[in-house]
């Protein structure tokens, strides 16, 4: 019963995430808000005669700065390896690289604070429904492989570069 549970909200979570990308960058923020805030800027100090090259020119760059904005939103499964294990546990929620998506992200954290967050969840002490069905049957092995490979990612996406 509790996997028919965790398959529903995931397909909810899924549907809810399809939804916020079809509705474009009002619901997106993060790099494609400031990159159209910054082109607004632009063409306010340019003059009138300017205003519809660079405005052709800086539609090109938008979108490219959009998409860009989407797949680092999304997580670009090529900026470095990760586990399966991750990917069936945890990447759904907190993203391919651990930046976040529908969860909060990870990326940047130690192994310790994620160690700590997981045991914190595991016995009450944070509360969240879908964090706590989630990590429901993990066993502190589980716990300690995660939490280190979730410690790695910087490092991981460092060297990737």
């Amino acid at each position: 019963m509790k996997n028919i549970i965790v398959g529903v909200i995931t397909l909810v979570i899924l549907g809810a995430m399809g939804y916020t990308i079809s509705q474009g960058t009002a619901f997106q923020g993060g790099q494609a808000a400031k990159i159209i805030e910054n082109v607004s800027k632009t063409q306010n100090t340019v003059s009138p005669q300017k205003t519809q090259t660079i405005s052709e020119k800086s539609d090109r760059d938008i979108e490219a700065e959009k998409i860009k904005a989407l797949k680092d939103k999304a997580g670009n499964a090529a900026a470095f390896k990760v586990s399966e294990n991750y990917k069936r546990k945890c990447a759904s929620c907190h993203g391919v690289t651990g930046e976040g998506a529908v969860g909060l992200p990870l990326f940047g954290q130690s192994a310790e604070q994620i160690y700590a967050k997981l045991l914190e969840f595991k016995s009450g002490t944070r509360s969240n429904p879908i964090m706590k069905s989630a990590i429901s049957n993990l066993n502190d092995d589980d716990f300690k492989e995660l939490s280190t490979e979730i410690g790695e990612f910087k490092a991981r996406a460092e060297a990737a570069k």
